[in-house]
């Protein structure tokens, strides 16, 4: 079970191993390490490779990526812990400038929603990045989006990607969006509806989009 044109044998313990699914969320499972471990034993997986989930994984520079490919994204600003901790007013006042409230802070590289918060008002602010904090030293505050709505879609292909049909995420728990606590503690924090009940012309943008982050990310 050799992967073409490498001579590395696998390990006697997965030697029988065809193929691995790498079903796994979150940190150690979908940014590349077990991917990077994989490749290391030879051993073929389905999935993202190491680039792929690695900056997929990390939101900012993900957005750094996207923004050369010209997708469109919404205002933000990558703060690092450091830089947190020695200039917390100055950055506080460039959100107020720049970025305008209600925004939503969050750490780079996790996932599920954990460690997210909305805010408000300076207060909420300082809140928000002493939660994120605990889980990253680096932090992505987004500009909130009037009226948004949770949109996604599948992308499978490899080198000729297609998309699915759009499914929309409708949340309905007090958090107004979709909180960790909405998406596996409240069983009515939020409802799927498949398709999304979108114009065929934003369907077909919301489709054509992801495919291009697809293809930008190299999944």
């Amino acid at each position: 079970n050799r992967i073409p044109g490498r001579n590395i044998e696998p390990t006697a313990a997965i030697r029988s191993v065809d193929v691995i699914f790498p079903v796994l969320h979150g940190p150690y499972g979908e940014d590349g390490t077990v991917q990077g471990l994989l490749e290391l034993a030879n051993v073929p997986y389905v999935g993202a490779g190491v680039l792929g989930s690695a900056v997929g994984m990390d939101k900012a520079v993900m957005k750094t990526l996207f923004a050369a490919h010209g997708l469109p994204l919404v205002k933000h600003l990558t703060v690092m812990r450091r830089d947190w901790e020695r200039n917390a007013a100055s950055i506080t006042t460039h959100v107020q400038r720049e970025l305008g409230y209600p925004v939503f802070v969050k750490p780079a590289n996790l996932g599920s929603s954990v460690g997210i918060s909305r805010a408000k008002t300076d207060a909420d602010l300082c809140e928000a990045m002493a939660l994120a904090l605990r889980f990253d030293r680096k932090i992505v505050i987004e500009a909130g989006v009037p009226n948004v709505r949770e949109v996604e879609c599948a992308v499978l292909g490899n080198d000729d990607p297609e998309a699915s049909i759009p499914g929309e995420i409708i949340v309905t728990h007090r958090d107004g969006f979709y909180s960790y606590t909405a998406k596996y503690i409240d069983p009515d924090g939020a409802i799927t509806k498949i398709p999304a009940d979108l114009p065929a012309a934003v369907i077909e943008r919301v489709r054509r989009l992801s495919i291009d982050a697809f293809r930008a990310l190299e999944l």
